[in-house]
C-alpha cells in the first residue's frame, strides 16, 4: 500500500496553512497526488433531485458569497503547496457542507488531512463534529493536525496505541506507508477495556505483523492511569513522539457520533498529529 491521493481540507481558517503544507509534505514524499478540498458550507441536500433554494435574491448573493470565499481559500493553498516543492495542487470547490463533501471525496483518496476542531475559532462551514465525521463515515483514514502549534516532521518517531482490536487493526495498516519510513516506532499496549497491558502475545504479534513489513517495532507496557487519553497524550510527549496512530471508537447514529473516552480525550487534547482510523 502506498498513499498515491491525498485530500487536504481547505478554508479561511488559522490552522489551514500548517495543515496545507503537511499535505503537500506527504504528497512529495510519497510521490501522491494532492487535492485540496473547500466546502461553501451549504449542504447539496438542498440542491438535490431538483429542489432549488427560495428565490430570494439575498439568498442568492449569500451563496455566491460562499463560493467566493471557499475559492480564495483554494487559491491562497496554491503557493503554499508549491512553497513545500509540489508543482500542482488539484483545487476542488464543493457546493456542500464540510462534513458532507469532504466525507464523500474522501472514499476516492488514501488519506484526508484534515484539523482539530478549535473551540476559540468558530467557522460557518465547518461544524465543531467535523474530525469525528470524517473519522467515522468516510472509510478512510484521517490525519488531524492540532489547531495549535507547528509540526516540522511528522512520523519521524511514532507512538502506535495497540488494543489488538478491529479499529487499532485498521489504523495500523493504513499508517504502513508512514512507519515504513520512521526513525523509531514506539508501540504502548493496552487492553481492549483500556487498562494496561502486560500481556505479552499482545505486543509480540504486532511487533512480529510490523517486522514482516520491515518496520522494527519498540514495546511499550502502557502506564496505568484513570483516563488512557490522557496517559497516551503523556506519553507521547515524553517520548518525543511527533506522530500517534490509534483507532476511533464509537459509532455513529444519524448525525450524531458517540465517541468512546480515549477518542473523545483525544480529539479534544491533542497536542502532536494523530492518524486515526475507525
Amino acid at each position: 500500500m502506498a498513499y498515491k491521493t491525498i485530500l487536504v481540507h481547505v478554508d479561511d481558517s488559522r490552522q489551514a496553512a500548517e495543515r496545507i503544507r503537511i499535505a503537500a509534505r506527504l504528497a512529495r514524499a510519497y510521490d501522491a497526488h494532492l487535492i485540496g478540498a473547500a466546502a461553501t458550507g451549504i449542504s447539496r441536500y438542498a440542491f438535490q433531485g431538483g429542489a432549488t433554494l427560495p428565490p430570494d435574491p439575498s439568498l442568492a448573493i449569500h451563496l455566491e458569497y460562499l463560493r467566493q470565499r471557499a475559492q480564495r481559500a483554494l487559491d491562497q493553498a496554491e503557493p503554499l503547496v508549491q512553497q513545500e516543492g509540489l508543482s500542482t495542487l488539484e483545487k476542488r470547490l464543493l457546493d456542500d457542507d464540510a462534513s458532507g463533501g469532504l466525507g464523500t471525496l474522501a472514499r476516492y483518496s488514501d488519506l484526508v488531512v484534515i484539523g482539530q476542531a478549535d473551540p476559540g475559532e468558530a467557522a460557518a462551514t465547518v461544524l465543531s463534529d467535523f474530525p469525528e465525521y470524517i473519522v467515522f463515515t468516510s472509510g478512510r483514514p484521517a490525519l488531524i493536525i492540532p489547531y495549535a502549534g507547528a509540526f516540522a516532521s511528522i512520523g519521524k518517531r511514532v507512538l502506535i496505541a495497540w488494543d489488538g482490536g478491529r479499529s487499532a487493526t485498521r489504523a495500523v495498516t493504513d499508517a504502513l506507508p508512514l512507519l515504513r519510513q520512521a526513525e523509531l516506532v514506539q508501540v504502548a499496549l493496552f487492553n481492549q477495556d483500556g487498562t494496561a497491558s502486560q500481556e505479552p502475545p499482545l505486543g509480540s504479534d504486532i511487533a512480529l505483523y510490523l517486522a514482516r513489513h520491515g518496520i522494527k517495532t519498540e514495546l511499550l507496557p502502557s502506564r496505568p492511569s484513570g483516563n488512557i487519553g490522557d496517559s497516551l497524550l503523556t506519553l507521547a510527549a515524553d517520548l518525543g513522539a511527533d506522530l500517534i496512530v490509534m483507532g476511533g471508537y464509537g459509532h455513529s447514529r444519524f448525525r450524531e457520533i458517540l465517541l468512546g473516552g480515549v477518542t473523545r480525550t483525544m480529539l479534544a487534547s491533542m497536542t502532536v498529529p494523530v492518524l486515526m482510523s475507525h
